[in-house]
């Protein structure tokens, strides 16, 4: 046995139950060139961004994160607490922990938003693809390009 047969089977026996029936999805791999692409275009709606914006986004992988987090590419987490005040010292907490989170307090709750990775391992092609021109979309409004724009613009810089 190969030590990564011995990993697929260890994680074939946390995940499903021997007799059971599942039902299994073709998953298209990404391409390498569509990846590139995204990271392509991304680099150019930066360079791009309008000065008010450059404060609010000091990298690429801000702008990047945000964009996922707007489209609805992230994961939820809500903490109750006991009070609004203990809410808000909560928020001061988590803010530094992630960098690229987006923490709202509301009275006694505190909503942290995270994105949603990106990598082969986490996301499949389809997923991606759909992420991809999600945070396209959202990044060219930004910007107050068009989508199409964005995508020829990063084509030239190539």
């Amino acid at each position: 046995m190969t030590p990564l047969a011995g990993r697929a089977t260890r994680e074939a026996n946390e995940q499903f139950v021997v007799g059971a029936a599942y039902r299994l999805v073709v998953e298209a791999e990404r391409s390498e060139v569509s990846h590139n692409h995204q990271f392509a275009w991304l680099k150019e709606a930066f360079d791009q961004l309008p000065e008010d914006l450059m404060e609010r986004f000091p990298t690429s992988e801000h702008l990047r994160k945000h964009a996922l987090i707007a489209t609805g590419y992230r994961t939820e987490r809500t903490f109750v607490c006991a009070s609004k005040a203990e809410a808000l010292r909560l928020a001061a907490w988590l803010r530094p922990i992630n960098e690229f989170a987006v923490i709202v307090p509301r009275d006694n709750v505190v909503i942290e938003w995270t994105a949603e990775s990106q990598k082969r391992r986490a996301m499949g092609g389809q997923r991606f693809n759909e992420s991809k021109q999600a945070i396209l979309d959202h990044i060219a409004k930004m910007i107050g390009i068009s989508s199409v724009e964005l995508m020829r613009n990063a084509g030239k810089a190539a």
